[in-house]
């Protein structure tokens, strides 16, 4: 089933280097509409539970004591064609490979510190959003 939202999260070293309205004006003027949105400080458990598909991996504590070093902005987004025109707008993992103008060319220090989050399907998008934002959240 294909959706029209995805989710993001501008990533502790976005918000750190002040980046996060800067980040959110290059997501507006790409025509997405935030429909829910949240500046937190993830826990641990809620940092493990978000990257658990990577928890085999041997970068997993690595990610999770990432995202749990700084607070976030976490958003829900809404366009035609979301999560396919979102990951365009921010551009490849790592920031080297990102095309000019992405959001990770832009704003990312590094294949880890790559700024921003984005869904990479309709179903994820809903269990990421989920995970963040109860119904009531969302408008």
């Amino acid at each position: 089933m294909t959706t029209n939202r995805t989710f993001t999260m501008i990533k502790p070293d976005a918000v750190k280097n002040g980046h996060t309205g800067a980040i959110l004006n290059d997501i507006i003027h790409a025509g997405f509409k935030i429909v829910a949105m949240k500046y937190v400080q993830l826990t641990e458990k809620q940092a493990k539970k978000f990257y658990e598909v990577h928890a085999e991996r041997p970068f997993y504590m690595d990610l999770v004591n990432f995202m749990i070093s700084g607070p976030i902005v976490a958003a829900v987004l809404e366009k035609d064609n979301a999560i396919e025109d979102f990951r365009k707008l921010i551009g490849a993992t790592n920031p080297k490979d990102a095309a000019e103008g992405t959001i990770r060319n832009k704003y990312a220090e590094s294949i880890e510190a790559n700024a921003v989050h984005g869904s990479d399907s309709n179903e994820n998008a809903a269990i990421e959003s989920d995970l963040h934002f109860s119904m009531y959240e969302r408008f």
